[in-house]
């Protein structure tokens, strides 16, 4: 069985925040289709059917269940690329499985155990967005009740995404990987677009974002012993539908993988 979380070859995991129409989708699978010759541990694609943890109520959630899966298994049909998707409750785990090949648990729901269970339960890989206000000891319970959950042990990533830094930023402690990594005893991966994120400080409510500073954390990450990096990407991140304030531009994105390989050959000589 492919490994997804590999612990000795850098990892992306990236795509746009939320599914959108087929060409957009395409366009950017089709981005990193061809990006991911390049890239040691591969590509997997994210997008999240929905996005149930927004701030404002009017605020753009996705196609939902059916359709978002079905866009899915279009992006994994025409790329051959793995794909990723959120899921938020515990019925969704296994329909949202035969689709995707890799479960995501979102930040705010890193300690709701059924759902930690229902994930596991199913056997594929998990990743698991560390909480905004967890320490990274605290996370080696949530890698557990997925592990436990059935009788195959899936794989367990666990991504660092910020924590909560007064009101309205994050901040990063790059003591966190190694201590992660330590506490659960799997892949760390750093989410390098939702640690640039701006909670409350968008119009409307809406969260705000500091894109600009998306390369300068992700190296460092990279360097201090992340093994993959989640990058959310859009062709016009100012006109995304969900988190375009810190999304990095499509464009920028081969220039930024080129920097990580570097870091990582010049880290793990």
């Amino acid at each position: 069985m492919t490994q997804r979380f590999p612990s000795d070859r850098l990892f992306l995991i990236a795509g746009p925040c939320v599914v959108e129409s087929d060409d957009l989708n395409f366009r950017v699978a089709d981005h990193l289709a061809a990006l991911a010759e390049r890239v040691p541990g591969g590509i997997i694609f994210k997008a999240s059917f929905d996005k149930a943890n927004r701030s404002n109520r009017a605020a753009h959630r996705g196609p939902g269940l059916d359709e978002g899966l079905a866009a899915l298994d279009r992006v994994k049909c025409r790329t051959g690329l793995p794909v990723l998707t959120d899921v938020h409750e515990p019925d969704q785990c296994a329909t949202a499985a035969e689709v995707v090949d890799v479960l995501q648990i979102p930040a705010f729901l890193c300690r709701q155990t059924d759902l930690l269970l229902a994930a596991g339960s199913t056997g594929k890989p998990v990743n698991i967005k560390k909480g905004q206000w967890m320490h990274p000891e605290g996370m080696r319970g949530a890698a557990e009740k997925v592990r436990k959950a059935g009788v195959r042990r899936p794989e367990v990533a666990i991504t660092e995404r910020g924590t909560f830094f007064g009101y309205g930023d994050l901040v990063v402690d790059m003591r966190s990987f190694a201590r992660l990594t330590a506490a659960c005893s799997a892949p760390v991966v750093f989410d390098a677009t939702h640690s640039v994120q701006q909670p409350g400080k968008g119009e409307g409510g809406a969260s705000g974002g500091v894109r600009e500073h998306i390369p300068a954390l992700a190296r460092a990450a990279i360097a201090a012993g992340a093994n993959g990096v989640f990058i959310e990407t859009h062709p016009d991140p100012d006109n995304a539908p969900s988190d375009g304030p810190n999304m990095l531009p499509l464009s920028d994105l081969d220039a930024l993988v080129r920097q990580l390989i570097a870091v990582w050959d010049a880290c793990r000589q």
